[in-house]
């Protein structure tokens, strides 16, 4: 102990005496305190960092102590400490002339770390407190918010012709503040009250008015809008996660945020009069779904966020988007809620580098903010099911109520409007005929009169003209449906098809009753309708469409003849509610009968064992679905609805029945099914979409009413089907299935230097089926009353059938080729072991 105490003196006698130094690390213009700022003590690895006041501590030894202050944006400065005594020094730094407005990502190695990093400290104090000022925090909350969604042909320059049909577009150029000139091609402006309230959890928008014009106008109004309040959604940061362009971005301030993103602190600097840190964050990986950008943030104890300006980087892996600027303002109340006052989103798309590309800006302004209850006229908005609430004449509105409802930071500088424009290129007759046709091409139907506010039929679906199978040989049919110009509660639809090998007539008939008017199209949300349909046609055994008519021209070409099949004479009343909670539910009546064919017989069993042909049977059942699906987001079209996005958890719940010699019935049926389907994301890792099912046929039945699971006989990718599976290879009277499919955004890929450029991405997919026939529907029991089962058809084992691929999507941004392997009962006759699937899909 002695001796080290003698070699502590010693110590303190070379060192010299200890000093402890505090002080304040300031700015030299307007006298503000810099946090997180650097002091080190020079010729030693000794130093700290100023806390949130700018303020220090710290104890040095020696007679000529020097201190290094160095803040990013500020030139550094050495300050030489007086040993002995206690200092309180007052340290000002004068910021530097380098202007740091643009973060850009390079490659190379950069000597980043989190640890002991004070821009990770500082965000991470940020995300603490994200949700404590948030406005949905309050019992109620509302505001007015005015939407203006402008695409613009980019860097638009006319060539003027003498004579020329379009040199009229010169007069509709605009100019951006930058000085880019554009020419704009579709226009839309929405306003709307927003209506929230916490307990119980509700929130309503009143459109007040709506108005659209330009090139899009082909494509469904509602449906465009689902697409856009999708793919430009209003963005959150505070949230984990950022939807954009059907994709999920990692926000800056989300948990994983100091593990996805380096942050610097790189400036002080005044937004609205207040004194903020610009701390600026670029992704580790600058493929991945992140964003570059700043964060202006109070410097006081609030870590309140001023402002926000969000880009993509340059090699991100997102389709036909080469630049991208998002801009959030907020204003702070009095008790430190979070009110945002502009969300204004520009992108430039490119369907390659040398394209011009176009233009687009969403911009979003929110005004009079309250959180006091709805009063008057609008306290019963609550009470309303459904959850946009558009007012009568809010698509009818005036121009003088745009001139009185559009902020001066939407007004255009050219005030000749889309609306004039589409009108000036509709007046030629190239341009005319050729909307025409892309119409036609995007909806598959052709409508009897050119003016749609006149127009009351429409021939089509055009891509089911002409088909062809093995049963049929070449297939064509024709038909349509009446639109609501004709009237929007009554609906007639109906088609006649005729195949060359089979000489047959085959038809289907519709008449539908809408209790709610229609104004678009026939299926469209919410459905509450009574439909009698009746139809004759070929059915495919084990073969069931369920995203896209039987007949599109675009299944002909198959790996495998489809003779599986029987003709059907059906007959249905169908009642069907949709609720906007997304609960929904139906009941069909339904009487058919089905005919055998030499590819598919009907060879019944007798008592004895003696086999017969029956040439049909009959039945008439009920069939009840339940459906739940909340928040669903679907592009609408006339025949179908095609999901943008599947985040929605949808549950379906359906049971038919039929009693034995109750109007006709040859068998007494009981059968239960139910599924789930939902996509789970994985924030910066892709997502992952699930599917399953389960179901059981309760009696004794012939093959034709029990389990024929969904065989894919095309080359195409198909969801709820099994590609290398034989029509009716295998029957079942219980099953369950799973079809999972992870899609990994480019993870793998973004991280080879050669494959990286080509933006593709990863797909892994598993799908399966277990299955099992009970004895009392196996004919090899005896089976009195059974059909014997069709030749190459078998029962599964108590191993399920299962299948996997590998695929990569985003070839050439629309392709994607999977490789299939059928893992299992791979020694059945006639069967495809593996093989290439493809589909075609835009996406970002």
């Amino acid at each position: 102990m002695v001796c080290f105490m003698l070699a502590c003196c010693m110590a303190m006698a070379v060192c010299g005496q200890v000093s402890h130094i505090k002080g304040m690390v300031i700015d030299s213009i307007d006298g503000g305190p810099l946090p997180y700022a650097s002091v080190l003590w020079k010729g030693s690895d000794k130093g700290t960092i100023t806390d949130e006041n700018g303020k220090f501590s710290l104890s040095v030894s020696g007679k000529n102590v020097v201190l290094e202050i160095s803040f990013l944006g500020y030139e550094p400065k050495q300050v030489k400490v007086t040993s002995g005594k206690t200092e309180n020094l007052r340290i000002a730094l004068a910021p530097s002339n380098i202007l740091l407005n643009e973060i850009v990502v390079k490659p190379g190695r950069e000597r980043y770390r989190r640890r002991d990093n004070p821009a990770v400290r500082f965000v991470k104090q940020v995300i603490e407190r994200r949700e404590s000022n948030a406005p949905r925090n309050h019992d109620y909350y509302s505001y007015d918010q005015y939407e203006k969604v402008v695409f613009a042909m980019n860097e638009f320059q006319p060539k003027e012709k003498k004579n020329g049909k379009f040199n009229f577009v010169k007069d509709f150029i605009d100019t951006l503040e930058i000085g880019t000139t554009i020419l704009p091609v579709s226009e839309k402006e929405r306003v709307e009250k927003v209506y929230y309230r916490n307990l119980p959890r509700s929130e309503k928008r009143l459109v007040k008015g709506s108005k659209s014009s330009g090139v899009d106008e082909i494509f469904s109004r509602d449906g465009i809008q689902q697409f856009l309040d999708e793919a430009f959604q209003e963005v959150d940061i505070f949230q984990n996660n950022i939807p954009l362009f059907l994709q999920r971005f990692v926000s800056p301030l989300s948990a994983i945020g100091p593990g996805f993103y380096k942050y610097y602190l790189l400036d002080t600097l005044e937004v609205a009069g207040k004194p903020c840190v610009d701390l600026g964050f670029v992704p580790f990986n600058s493929e991945s779904f992140g964003f570059t950008g700043h964060l202006f943030v109070a410097l006081d104890s609030t870590y309140f966020v001023k402002r926000v300006i969000l880009n993509v980087a340059k090699d991100i892996n997102l389709n036909f988007v080469s630049g991208m600027t998002i801009e959030q303002t907020f204003e702070r109340t009095p008790d430190n809620t979070r009110l945002l006052t502009k969300d204004d989103i520009r992108v430039n798309f490119k369907l390659s580098e040398k394209s011009k590309g176009m233009y687009a800006q969403r911009l979003i302004l929110y005004d009079n903010h309250s959180f006091l209850p709805p009063s008057g006229q609008e306290a019963r908005i609550f009470e309303e099911s459904a959850p946009v609430i558009t007012q009568q004449e809010a698509y009818n509105r005036k121009e003088d109520f745009w001139e009185a409802n559009r902020p001066e930071l939407a007004r255009k500088k050219n005030p000749n409007s889309v609306e004039k424009l589409m009108a000036r290129f509709r007046s030629v007759p190239l341009f005319y005929i050729t909307e025409k046709v892309v119409t036609t091409l995007v909806s598959g139907y052709i409508p009897t009169n050119k003016d749609p506010r006149k127009n009351k039929f429409d021939l089509g679906p055009m891509n089911s003209t002409i088909n062809g199978n093995a049963i049929e040989g070449a297939r064509f049919r024709v038909g349509g449906g009446t639109t609501p110009v004709f009237n929007k509660h009554w609906f007639l639809e109906g088609y006649a098809a005729y195949g060359t090998r089979d000489h047959k007539l085959k038809y289907d008939g519709l008449v539908e009753y809408s209790f709610r008017p229609r104004s678009t199209y026939r299926l469209e949300f919410p459905i509450h309708s009574l439909r009698f349909e009746y139809m004759y046609d070929i059915n495919k055994l084990g073969q069931n469409y369920m995203y896209t008519s039987k007949d599109n021209v675009m299944l002909a070409i198959r790996r495998k003849k489809d003779t599986r099949a029987t003709y059907l004479r059906r007959a249905e009343l169908t009642y069907t509610r949709e609720h906007y909670n997304g609960f929904s539910y139906g009941l069909v009546l339904r009487n058919f009968r089905e005919y055998a064919t030499p590819y598919a017989p009907f060879n019944r069993i007798g008592v004895d064992g003696h086999v017969s042909p029956v040439d049909h049977y009959d039945m008439t059942e009920l069939e009840i679905k339940l459906r739940y699906g909340k928040d669903e987001k679907f592009y609408q079209t006339r025949t179908q609805r095609v999901p943008i996005t599947y985040d929605a958890l949808i549950f379906n719940l359906s049971h038919v029945m039929a009693k034995k010699g109750l109007l006709g019935s040859s068998y007494t049926y009981q059968r239960t099914d139910i599924g789930m389907q939902k996509r789970f994301w994985f924030s910066a890792f892709g997502y992952l979409d699930v599917i399953l099912k389960a179901g059981k046929i309760w009696n004794k039945v012939p093959y034709p009413l029990l389990i024929l699971p969904n065989a894919n006989l095309t080359y195409t990718i198909q969801a709820e089907t099994y590609t290398n599976m034989n029509a009716m290879e295998f029957i079942n009277d219980e099953y369950a299935s799973w079809d999972i499919t992870y899609y990994m955004n480019g993870n793998l890929f973004n991280r080879i230097p050669l494959l990286k450029k080509l933006n593709w991405r990863e797909v892994f997919c598993f799908r399966g089926l277990w299955g099992h026939l009970t004895d009392k529907n196996n004919p090899a029991y005896g089976g009195e009353g059974l059909y014997q089962f069709p030749s190459e058809t078998s029962m599964l084992g108590r191993t399920p059938y299962m299948e996997a691929s590998v695929g990569i999507e985003n070839i050439f941004k629309f392709l994607r080729i999977d490789y299939v392997w059928r893992l299992n009962y791979r020694n059945h006759p006639d069967i495809q072991k593996s093989g290439i699937r493809c589909t075609m899909r835009l996406s970002f």
